[in-house]
């Protein structure tokens, strides 16, 4: 069969088999991905992985069958990766007892098996399951310039915008496979030109948009291209601080779940605008400017797809991606205030907050004091994927809110600002 690609002769003997058939087959897939694409070579990876498939559901067999020939041939991630969530979490996000069947014999009865593959194909540790892979507590830090082999949409999206890491917005298991060849084809993001802007999104609202409105706007509006982003720094600052970034979290999350954005540049913050300012931007770029009545056109554009609309909530998730470890101490103080504002000492409605384990680890031990609020205030805290949970058909038919627009894209959940959420799950109803 003839490649488009450029190989070297130790990429062909790798092909051809030099390595074992196994890795011959890993070669292969990834040349077949990079010929689709258009790339003309493979390029180094530099940097830890990070595996979007962390779930042992059924219907992905295919999956542990590719993972347990990769284990039989002694490949491996040698420089270990992270994952994605687990789904569930029986001690944090209560189920009954039929939901828990659906979860263990339907859905995720594979996950304890599955989990033993990853640690043998490179795991960094068995806390190592977030979305936020990127966060300093995780150890996934990318820096600038590094060659990434990763899928997870919320993670591609922070690392290549706001550590400015070069990485395409992958499949499940191809990442897996650049990660263990060490390489992954060269195209698109990996490229200079690829990383131009093709949109001007000109920010002219009163205050700071909400992050995940925002994101939701500029994902819908420019799809899978890469946008340039004016006038937001003067409500989040020059500085990628720990608010800033979590807002660039929060904002790039939607940007690439309502849409398909893998990169965004912020003027005068993120690096690439920092380094190259307007010239990243391509002659033809559109605009698309963004006000306050364009957000709230958006915002009253999403769907109500509960199964009884007029429902009131059954519970509330907030961290979609996984919160940081400030974000946590945030919620507690803005839990605290809402509960006094409403004279009570608890939440009316069970609310579930997610965070990367370590992150929960390092917020428990070095802020007892908001862990020890928020847990009194009847909230639990989990590290599951909450996208994952409501895959169960039981529990998608729940009438859940959240602060998400990732999770609002991909389920029934019905999306609340931070503000609103606030005041609903306090109150416990609309």
């Amino acid at each position: 069969m003839k490649y488009n690609m450029k190989l070297t002769p130790e990429e062909e003997g790798i092909l051809n088999g030099s390595q074992g058939e196994t890795m011959a087959k890993v070669m292969k897939s990834l040349v077949l991905y990079g010929d689709a694409f258009g790339a003309e070579r493979f390029v180094p990876v530099k940097g830890k992985g990070h595996l979007v498939t962390s779930f042992g559901i059924s219907v992905l067999s295919p999956v542990f069958s590719i993972t347990q020939e990769l284990i039989d041939a002694g490949l491996k991630v040698d420089e270990t990766f992270t994952c994605d969530p687990r789904p569930i979490d029986y001690a944090n996000v209560k189920c009954n007892l039929i939901e828990k069947l659906i979860f263990n014999k339907f859905l995720y009865g594979m996950q304890a098996p599955y989990e033993v593959q990853l640690k043998k194909l490179g795991l960094r540790s068995e806390k190592s399951f977030t979305c936020a892979c990127y966060l300093d507590e995780v150890g996934n830090v990318p820096e600038k310039g590094d060659i990434l082999s990763w899928a997870e949409s919320s993670a591609v999206v922070y690392a290549n915008s706001v550590l400015g890491a070069r990485c395409n917005r992958n499949s499940g298991i191809i990442e897996l496979f650049g990660s263990i060849l060490g390489k992954v084809p060269e195209f698109d993001l990996l490229t200079d030109e690829g990383r131009k802007a093709k949109w001007i999104i000109e920010v002219k609202t009163d205050s700071i948009p909400e992050a995940q409105v925002l994101g939701s706007a500029i994902g819908m509006k420019v799809m899978e291209d890469v946008p340039f982003i004016k006038g937001l720094d003067k409500f989040i600052g020059t500085e990628l601080n720990d608010a800033a970034k979590a807002y660039l979290k929060d904002m790039g999350a939607a940007t690439a779940s309502n849409g398909a954005v893998g990169l965004y540049h912020v003027e005068n913050l993120t690096p690439e605008a920092v380094e190259f300012g307007t010239s990243i931007i391509r002659d033809d770029a559109k605009v698309y400017v963004i006000d306050d009545a364009e957000l709230e056109k958006v915002k009253k554009g999403y769907p109500n797809i509960w199964k009884n609309p007029d429902a009131q909530p059954d519970r509330c998730f907030i961290g979609c991606p996984h919160l940081t470890f400030a974000q946590l101490g945030q919620w507690a103080d803005r839990f605290e205030a809402e509960l006094k504002k409403q004279g009570k000492s608890k939440v009316g409605l069970m609310t579930i907050m997610t965070a990367a384990p370590e992150v929960i680890d390092h917020f428990k031990k070095d802020n007892k004091a908001a862990y020890d609020k928020l847990i009194s205030f009847g909230i639990k805290l989990t590290s599951i994927c909450p996208l994952m949970y409501m895959n169960n058909p039981l529990c998608g038919k729940k009438p859940i809110i959240t602060n998400s627009n990732k999770l609002r894209t991909y389920t029934t959940a019905r999306y609340f600002t931070d503000a609103e959420i606030t005041t609903i799950a306090v109150k416990g109803g609309f």
